[in-house]
């Protein structure tokens, strides 16, 4: 009998071609891996240099301007500030304002207001009276201080304040012709004024329009936060009949504790 080779028969023709499907799909998976990967790196790469010319291209930060204090309304600046207010009176006559500025009782005023000698006396907000004498003096200022012999049982100093710039809102608190703590507003009108009274020339003033009259020499002339920005010492009076004319004098805080003034300049007027 005749030999019969043996031929071992490969795969059918079926798992052939499965096989050489899955070879195909694993070169597109690999093919598409590879193109979401480079799309992915070209993107990010964009996108970093798009950032990166933004962050170049904008300005820095502008930081934020410090608040400002909150100015109080008049109202409310009157009932701080109005227990630090007194009234002065002299035996010879003389009546003017003044101001507590220390927790011992002290008293700001105006110079000519006790200059003229006799005996004096201050009545605090609480209507304590008590007799005063004069502490210092400065003419060349118009600025005195006074010390009482006897206190309020509660002292309430003033807070002092800075220098004022033109335009900025003021208040004056006083006793003009004698009504006790009287309160008017108005504005800085100008710095640097002179003015020129009976008993000298004084520099450097701060104008103001806020209403004053005789009895408001020395008392404090107030910032919108309450704080004495000055000492009122005079008006201007071209009607020469000691009446308001809407131009008003004070000595700023800085030259009143024994500092300078704010300069020459025109200006003029009668003491109140």
């Amino acid at each position: 009998m005749a030999g019969v080779d043996v031929v071992e028969a490969g795969p059918p023709v079926q798992e052939r071609s499965r096989r050489k499907g899955s070879w195909r799909w694993l070169v597109v998976a690999g093919a598409a891996l590879v193109v979401a990967v480079v799309v992915i790196a070209t993107l990010a790469f964009r996108l970093g240099s798009v950032t990166a010319a933004s962050d170049a291209s904008s300005p820095s930060p502008t930081p934020t301007p410090a608040p400002t204090a909150t100015p109080l309304a008049v109202p409310d600046l009157y009932t701080r500030v109005v227990p630090s207010v007194v009234l002065i009176t002299t035996s010879k006559g003389s009546l003017g304002s003044g101001t507590v500025v220390t927790d011992t009782g002290t008293i700001l005023t105006a110079n000519h207001v006790v200059s003229g000698g006799g005996d004096l006396t201050v009545v605090f907000a609480d209507g304590t009276k008590a007799p005063a004498t004069v502490a210092t003096s400065n003419p060349a200022q118009d600025t005195a201080t006074l010390v009482p012999q006897k206190l309020p049982e509660v002292v309430v100093p003033a807070a002092l304040g800075g220098g004022v710039v033109v335009g900025a809102d003021v208040v004056a608190l006083g006793n003009p012709l004698g009504l006790q703590d009287s309160t008017t507003s108005g504005i800085v009108s100008g710095l640097g004024r002179t003015s020129r009274t009976d008993t000298g020339t004084v520099r450097g003033l701060i104008q103001f329009d806020a209403a004053v009259n005789p009895g408001s020499s020395g008392g404090p002339l107030l910032d919108a936060q309450g704080l004495v920005v000055g000492v009122v010492v005079s008006i201007a009076d071209p009607g020469k009949d000691d009446a308001f004319a809407g131009i008003g004098f004070a000595v700023p805080i800085g030259a009143a504790l024994g500092g300078g003034g704010d300069g020459p300049g025109p200006g003029g007027g009668p003491q109140i």
